[in-house]
């Protein structure tokens, strides 16, 4: 079964789902034949490399709140954070273009590392305060989990993975996605928002029963354990 979550490495609520999902495919019966593929999902497309000023303030103009409230809001998302065993430290995140970062978590696919790589991701922007543009940056989190060196220089360097992005991006329009997280099952079944692991592990099933059956011609010659 085919789960692909579409998110934003700058996205609070992305990583809190990322825990709320691990909790519900624990729980699956049929966790082991669960694939998870991480689509790429830019809140901002136009963001700068990193943007002036602090996070609060940014927060504050793009809700139309004051800076108080702001912090309000930073205080009540650090303690959902911290309810999902994640440590979220918004006075030190540098907001700013997370394009690349998504550009690793294709490379990181071919490697089967790309939940090792978008964790250590989010966790460094949200948690350790890492700036999402920078190369230099990019590139040490990329080895810690794992990733070879010469073909993360060689992505840093280049465009390679630019089009899986833009391909994801495409993807999540055609499907009526405008916010993140949001999980989808065999491009049959979706869920928006952190939701509660109740309602995933609900997902997850209500997957696994949908299944087409296999259609079988049966009659035609054949070898099975007892011979042909």
């Amino acid at each position: 079964m085919e789960v692909e979550i579409w998110s934003d490495i700058a996205c609070p609520w992305c990583y809190v789902g990322k825990r709320r999902f691990e909790s519900a495919l624990e729980a699956f019966e049929h966790r082991e034949d669960v694939h998870v593929r991480w689509r790429s999902f830019e809140l901002d497309p136009s963001a700068p490399p990193e943007r002036e000023g602090d996070s609060a303030a940014s927060l504050a103009r793009k809700y139309g709140k004051t800076r108080e409230e702001a912090l309000g809001m930073f205080e009540a998302m650090t303690q959902t954070a911290a309810d999902e065993g994640l440590e979220f430290h918004f006075e030190r995140t540098r907001g700013g273009n997370t394009f690349d970062a998504h550009r690793l978590t294709h490379l990181a696919a071919e490697h089967g590392l790309q939940d090792e790589v978008k964790e250590r991701l989010m966790r460094a922007y949200l948690t350790e305060g890492e700036l999402m543009s920078d190369a230099t940056t990019l590139r040490r989190l990329a080895l810690e989990a794992g990733l070879p060196e010469a073909e993360v220089d060689e992505l840093l360097e280049g465009d390679a993975y630019a089009d899986e992005v833009r391909a994801d991006e495409a993807t999540a329009g055609r499907l009526g996605i405008s916010a993140v997280p949001f999980f989808v099952i065999d491009r049959a079944f979706g869920a928006a928002g952190a939701q509660d692991p109740e309602v995933l592990l609900a997902l997850l099933r209500r997957g696994w029963e949908s299944r087409s059956p296999l259609t079988v011609a049966a009659g035609g010659e054949s070898c099975g354990a007892d011979g042909c």
